[in-house]
């Protein structure tokens, strides 16, 4: 239990943000929400204005706080102009830089900053997976990203304050995230592999991304880099069939990757989300006896799907 602490999401009122505010609100005393746009007190959930850019009276929630967690970064399910690119840099370099260079000056600063990351920064794989000791560092923009983003990250000296790095996989849920997406595929008959099925899809059900941010609380001997994604990975292949299994339906065409690049530029996005393989192993959490509660994909599926239902 967390019952006097507080606890800080940058950037905290999307998708993730939204479920770790009402776990934490659960345990803890106080959750503060850092936002751009006003939201009404919420039990003992606040939001706090803040730009992600700027010193400003936000500064004062950071003072004391037990947890801060970064979640800030533009969507990147979107093409990748030279507009689009600038936003997805800035949107995580520029939050997270500034939080470095504010716990700096507090007098009692955050004990422990997690900054989501993301686990696209590995290479593609298709021969084993990459794990937080060995894993080879991608090339291309995603992957420049994410090393732009983490530099910024572990730039700053902040002795009182133990920092993860959190690479985390495709977030499954109920509500929003790919897994809606995938599932709208598959009831349109549309749910066979992409590409050529056969890249890697490194994922983690929802609960288990939560369940995990609030484990490295208590975890103090860890520090650093830790891939959050589930510790079966599967291909894109089974995890389609898997979601039509469920779902009850036997069939669904697949889509080419001649196709897939048709359908990206058509809604505004990259193939490059679809067809890189990324088999990745959260080395560290299993070391450390992090116990998944949805650890293979068909029990991740069947829970969301009994909870849409």
């Amino acid at each position: 239990m967390m019952n006097d602490h507080k606890i800080i999401l940058a950037g905290g009122n999307g998708y993730l943000g939204g479920l770790l505010a009402k776990h934490f609100s659960e345990i803890a005393e106080k959750v503060i929400i850092l936002a751009r746009k006003p939201q009404a007190q919420n039990g003992n959930i606040t939001t706090v204005l803040w730009d992600g850019k700027t010193t400003d009276s936000w500064v004062e929630e950071l003072e004391g706080a037990d947890l801060l967690i970064n979640l800030c970064g533009k969507n990147v399910n979107c093409r990748y102009t030279q507009k689009n690119q600038q936003e997805i840099i800035n949107s995580r370099v520029l939050p997270t830089r500034l939080l470095g260079n504010t716990i700096k000056n507090l007098i009692k600063p955050p004990k422990l900053w997690i900054n989501v990351t993301s686990s696209t920064i590995y290479r593609h794989a298709e021969d084993h997976p990459q794990d937080e000791y060995t894993g080879e560092i991608g090339s291309g923009f995603s992957i420049d990203v994410c090393k732009a983003w983490e530099n910024s990250f572990f730039e700053t000296e902040l002795p009182q304050t133990r920092r993860v790095a959190l690479r985390m996989g495709i977030v499954l849920g109920k509500t929003d995230g790919a897994f809606p997406r995938l599932l709208n595929l598959v009831k349109f008959g549309l749910g066979g592999r992409q590409g050529g099925g056969k890249q890697y899809v490194n994922w983690i059900h929802e609960q288990d991304a939560i369940r995990a941010i609030a484990w490295l609380f208590n975890q103090e001997q860890i520090s650093g880099i830790v891939n959050c994604t589930a510790p079966h990975t599967v291909t894109n292949e089974v995890l389609m069939q898997s979601i039509r299994k469920a779902y009850g339906i036997p069939f669904g065409l697949p889509t080419p990757a001649w196709l897939l690049s048709i359908g990206a530029a058509i809604i505004g996005t990259e193939t490059e989300l679809i067809l890189k393989s990324r088999w990745v192993k959260p080395a560290i959490l299993l070391e450390h006896g992090f116990e998944f509660q949805y650890g293979t994909i068909d029990e991740a599926i069947q829970d969301i799907l009994s909870l849409r239902l």
